[in-house]
């Protein structure tokens, strides 16, 4: 796929970001819990909250990771309903498999910037911390709002950067030193040092705002949270 993102310190091609997933998929659910203080449940639950979603309905979660966003939404959309949990990373999707053992969640291999569904197909789209992954932003955001029949929601969930004091020197620390010790800790300090990297070279909430909007989204908001380390947009496609 093209990149048309500015190649920053700690960038890495999209294959090589498929198999830094695929590597750490082992580890992503410990570590994700012992850097959020488990408060990542929190964060999903708001987000699937967002995506205003009603039993029967077909939601889509892209970047799925080990499927913990898609979950959240199988328990709003009910035995009726569908989610559609997908992610490029093979690695992961096995893992997400295991934490749906009846096979009520489609799991599926896809990229986020060639999403392989019709124009309106979901009822909402979500992503959860996997948007920053992106190699092209404009071309993903793009995609979850054309799969979005009009009148639904597209969610994104990331970290984003602190701007003020104490908060903004605590992360600088945390991301920038501890974060990569726990990855050289669980075996992969390269994985672990592009996550801090990552969230540098991410839009700030309101520029992502306005990309947004740029892609057709309406009605484009967000609110911060865990003090302005956590950022929730939605938007609407248009009718």
């Amino acid at each position: 796929m093209p990149d048309q993102e500015p190649r920053g310190p700690g960038y890495l091609p999209e294959p090589q970001v498929e198999a830094m997933f695929d590597r750490i998929a082992g580890v992503y659910d410990r570590l994700n819990s012992v850097m959020t203080a488990g408060l990542h449940h929190r964060w999903r639950r708001r987000a699937a909250d967002l995506a205003a979603v009603s039993p029967g309905d077909r939601v889509l979660d892209v970047a799925t990771g080990t499927g913990d966003l898609a979950l959240e939404l199988l328990r709003r959309v009910g035995p009726s309903g569908q989610v559609v949990g997908a992610d490029f990373s093979q690695g992961m999707l096995e893992l997400a498999r295991v934490k749906d053992p009846s096979g009520a969640i489609r799991w599926e291999q896809a990229n986020a910037l060639a999403l392989p569904y019709a124009d309106g197909e979901f009822a909402a789209v979500t992503v959860g911390f996997g948007v920053r992954n992106f190699s092209d932003l404009d071309r993903g955001l793009a995609e979850m709002a054309r799969v979005v029949r009009p009148g639904g929601k597209v969610v994104i969930l990331e970290i984003t950067t602190p701007q003020r004091p104490p908060l903004s020197s605590f992360f600088k620390l945390w991301f920038d030193k501890i974060v990569p010790l726990l990855g050289r800790v669980g075996g992969d300090s390269e994985a672990y040092s592009y996550l801090p990297d990552s969230v540098r070279r991410f839009p700030g909430p309101a520029e992502l705002a306005g990309r947004m909007a740029a892609v057709g989204l309406k009605d484009v908001r967000y609110v911060l949270t865990a003090g302005g380390i956590i950022a929730l947009h939605v938007g609407t496609v248009g009718k």
